[in-house]
């Protein structure tokens, strides 16, 4: 059930739907969170609302993302999370051209009794499923 945040400078409709499909693909084969329960929002900030280094992006003629995801804490292992950072960066980098080396990923695990959806927590769900008699 993650969420993930993703902004990106300068874009358009199709850059949208590219980064939705490519965060929600990595999301789905190195994390393997389940799409059916995942939610994404992108947004575009103005290249020349954007600085780095004191400068903007449309004057450096570059590109930058920022993608924010919060997952349960203790599914991933630090590998996959590895694997992640470094596929959306190939996914962004792809969609995006030429991006700014200061663009991140940035992978939050939230404790399971402090994180859910429905108004259950992910402990709630865990312990319930854990409780539930076998099929």
């Amino acid at each position: 059930m993650p969420f993930l945040n993703v902004l990106i400078s300068g874009g358009d409709a199709t850059d949208i739907a590219a980064v939705t499909k490519a965060v929600g693909h990595a999301t789905q084969s190195i994390l393997g969170k389940d799409p059916s329960v995942t939610s994404i929002a992108v947004s575009i900030v103005p290249s020349v609302q954007w600085t780095i280094a004191g400068r903007t992006l449309a004057e450096q003629k570059k590109r930058s993302y920022w993608v924010d995801i919060k997952i349960t804490d203790a599914t991933n292992t630090k590998a996959e999370m590895a694997r992640y950072v470094s596929g959306v960066h190939a996914a962004m980098s792809s969609i995006l051209g030429d991006v700014h080396e200061e663009s991140y990923v940035l992978v939050h695990e939230v404790h399971a009794a402090a994180y859910g959806y429905g108004g259950k927590t992910q402990e709630h769900r865990y312990v319930a499923a854990t409780l539930a008699p076998a099929s």
